[in-house]
């Protein structure tokens, strides 16, 4: 994958995309959130690729959008040729839809400032560490906006919604330390660690475990947020463990088990989706078809 504005880099099953435009503090245009979204569903697809991490280059994370109306920077007048309700569709929403759907865990290695969309991004991840450096700030308020990127339903089910309402009323930065307190963050390393830090946590996550588990287990998880019955989990859980009971990876599970030895999992989470998943929707995130 090559890319203008991203670096990707392929280690033992873990993809690190880092944001690269370090001059301009990671700042967010068009072309750079098309290039984050086909990285994405490029390594989405690659059975080799096991685990994201997203990270900065240079001293920020990401500002957010590039508002300094140099060329390629962002155009309230432009949009992604698509409409929602009538009117015109955040990009920014797009992607966490996408990220909302994804097989595979997703990592924010945050090294630096993340505010606006840079925040918001990482919000439908499955983890997010902070370096001693990072600050957050849903600057939208100040900036005479509202927040974007589903951040109105991703950031009060992280932080509770009385933080959240203050943190997105006020638009004030938040240090790495009160992240952690809130539960934004998992953790906070010094700025050297950071990257060993999150390359160990995304081997904790995939080294002993199904591949096909942790996309079943992910996705479900995820929509349960919205149910409003646990008997929903109950239908869906019912429907993969029917699915995965005779399947390689948990014949392969109950063996290593038996044997007392680190499991050896053959099934790959793209090669061997199950038959007609996701089942709550009609086909899984495109890019191609769904505004890339």
């Amino acid at each position: 994958m090559t890319f203008k504005y991203l670096r990707t880099e392929l280690s033992e099953g873990v993809m690190t995309l880092v944001l690269d435009r370090p001059d301009k503090l990671n700042s967010c245009t068009f072309q750079m959130l098309d290039e984050f979204s086909q990285a994405l569903h490029e390594a989405n697809e690659d059975d080799e690729v096991r685990a994201v991490i997203v990270t900065g280059a240079g001293r920020a994370f990401c500002a957010g959008t590039d508002l300094s109306g140099a060329e390629g920077s962002y155009d309230a007048s432009e949009s992604i040729g698509e409409e929602i309700g009538g009117v015109p569709r955040d990009v920014g929403g797009r992607l966490s839809l996408q990220m909302f759907d994804y097989d595979k865990p997703l990592i924010a290695a945050v090294n630096g400032a993340a505010a606006g969309y840079g925040v918001t991004m990482t919000l439908p991840m499955d983890i997010r560490i902070a370096s001693t450096d990072a600050r957050f700030g849903f600057v939208f308020s100040r900036r005479g906006l509202i927040p974007e990127a589903c951040a109105t339903w991703f950031l009060p089910r992280i932080v509770g919604i009385s933080r959240a309402l203050e943190w997105v009323e006020s638009g004030r930065m938040v240090d790495a330390q009160e992240a952690l307190a809130a539960g934004l963050v998992r953790e906070v390393v010094a700025p050297g660690d950071l990257r060993r830090r999150a390359t160990e946590l995304a081997h904790s996550l995939i080294d002993n475990s199904s591949a096909v588990s942790v996309m079943l287990a992910r996705r479900i998880m995820l929509k349960m947020l919205g149910a409003d019955h646990p008997m929903k989990a109950h239908e869906l859980e019912s429907r993969g463990l029917a699915l995965i009971r005779e399947s390689a990876d948990f014949k392969e599970g109950v063996a290593s088990f038996l044997e007392k030895r680190p499991p050896r999992f053959p099934q790959k989470a793209h090669a061997d989706r199950p038959e007609g998943f996701p089942w709550w929707r009609e086909r899984p995130f495109d890019p191609t078809v769904d505004g890339q």
